[in-house]
């Protein structure tokens, strides 16, 4: 039976799973970073010379539990965190600390590249943030001393230079926030040229699912996986959760609730044009769209709220408790990103909570109000989700958590906590291999999932809740546009 490996590179850990065309799941193993550094306020580094022997071990540790059946990986790809970028040098090893998505350094450079060409981003419905991979890429350019790079690149770029022992190509997905239009099909250059980044620093770009090379026979030894297995480009993080959701098709959503929330979409519109620059676009190698955005709050409030607790006991005393008596916005630091763009967002709470299980409900209500105005904003865009919602991340696992997003949303949701990046990155790799392309791929290896439906009896309580919310939301002048 051939076999698929998709290498999930997060930012705590990487995580590796070997999958059948039918997207059973046949091992899996998984190796821890390094916390990220903070050198400064608004900065954010992490250890790029990690990755690869992370990646290794996980990889070596996974065809161990395979055995004879490493023999028969036909194909592997990666998928890592939008907006992760490093320093390359000629063998394509990071020469440096990469800037991690959360790395807000890049201010000045931001600006440049949004002033540079502003209706090249409007087209793509994309503004220029100092968290995304173009300025960071010129804030590297501008500080990094001694030898000369030979390739600015993504978290992926690594681990793909590494398995196929060439600079390889990078993808659309990954590309999208370093400055590379899909529309077009080539880099923005009159940002490139006002950051200073000559074309021979840029990557070759493919689609998603493209075949970037062969593995090599170090990375062979390194990590058990037979010489010369195809390696296929992959996509961002939360575009290969959606794809292991099953929401490829035009209409098609997904939430994904891990420690942030991401919604994602399928659309055969070009891609949407959001004046608030909340919302952006991927391209699918199938020619449409995948619109969305990721909010800066998710299932890290929980953590946050509650570093010590038992959640699972929590989950149970809140099903029982009812709506909270409370409302919050549990937004960590500063800045929101999406469903509204504001840099100067913080989270709030109106009222005083009862006891702990009022403030731990409040939480996921709080959460799942911002969803709701996500997909009102996207669906204000001409982005109409149709049929059932899925719901990926490990928040998914969660029933109660579940049925209060239902019941905010007013819609069923399906859970399907398995569906995570790592499988993702297995269908991308199938796409051409187990599979004739990424269409096929997702249809018959998507995770099935259990279908929750809203609680109509705390609907009412919950709807005075999410008014509320909006209205504190629109006081403090964060929405463009009152909803």
């Amino acid at each position: 039976m051939d076999l698929v490996v998709g290498i999930d590179l997060a930012t705590a850990a990487v995580r590796a799973v070997a999958a059948d065309a039918s997207g059973t799941i046949h091992a899996a193993a998984e190796r821890l970073l390094p916390q990220p550094d903070v050198p400064l306020p608004g900065w954010s580094e992490q250890d790029a010379g990690s990755w690869w022997p992370a990646v290794a071990s996980a990889l070596a540790d996974l065809s161990d539990r395979l055995g004879k059946q490493a023999g028969n990986v036909a194909a592997v790809s990666v998928s890592a965190t939008s907006a992760t970028v490093v320093a390359l040098d000629a063998a394509g090893a990071p020469m440096g600390p990469a800037l991690t998505y959360a790395d807000q350094r890049a201010v000045t450079e931001a600006a440049a590249a949004q002033a540079a060409a502003p209706r090249r981003w409007s087209t793509l419905g994309l503004t220029m943030a100092p968290s995304f991979g173009l300025p960071k890429w010129a804030w590297i350019l501008g500080h990094l001393g001694g030898a000369p790079m030979a390739r600015l690149g993504h978290a992926s770029d690594v681990v793909v230079n590494r398995l196929t022992g060439t600079l390889a190509p990078t993808d659309t997905s990954h590309a999208l926030k370093s400055g590379y239009d899909p529309v077009q099909r080539g880099w923005v250059t009159e940002a490139m040229e006002a950051l200073g980044i000559g074309d021979h620093l840029l990557p070759e770009v493919l689609a998603p699912a493209c075949l970037a090379g062969r593995l090599s026979r170090d990375a062979s030894r390194a990590t058990g996986l037979p010489i010369g297995c195809e390696v296929r480009l992959g996509m961002t993080d939360s575009c290969a959760a959606q794809l292991a959701a099953g929401a490829a098709e035009p209409g098609e959503f997904v939430s994904v609730l891990g420690s942030t929330l991401v919604l994602k979409g399928a659309s055969l519109l070009q891609p949407l044009a959001d004046p608030a620059g909340a919302v952006y676009s991927h391209f699918h190698p199938s020619g449409w769209w995948l619109p969305g955005g990721a909010s800066s709050t998710g299932g890290r409030a929980l953590i946050a709220g509650f570093p010590h607790a038992d959640l699972q006991h929590l989950d149970a005393l809140a099903a029982g408790r009812g709506p909270s008596t409370i409302v919050a916005y549990p937004l960590l630091g500063k800045g929101e990103r999406f469903p509204f763009a504001a840099e100067k967002a913080q989270g709030f709470t109106l009222g005083t909570p009862r006891d702990d299980v009022d403030r731990y409900r409040a939480i996921l209500e709080g959460v799942a109000f911002v969803e709701r105005l996500g997909y009102d904003r996207l669906r204000a865009l001409g982005a109409e989700p149709k049929g059932l919602i899925a719901s990926a991340g490990n928040g998914s696992a969660s029933a109660v958590w579940n049925t209060i997003r239902a019941t905010v949303l007013g819609a069923c949701l399906e859970a399907k906590p398995s569906a995570g990046t790592a499988l993702g990155a297995c269908i991308l790799a199938a796409a051409g291999t187990l599979h004739p392309d990424l269409r096929s791929a997702t249809a018959a290896m998507a995770v099935a999932g259990k279908v929750c439906e809203p609680n109509q009896t705390e609907r009412p309580a919950l709807e005075l809740s999410y008014r509320r919310f909006l209205r504190a939301v629109n006081e403090r002048g964060w929405l463009q546009e009152p909803q």
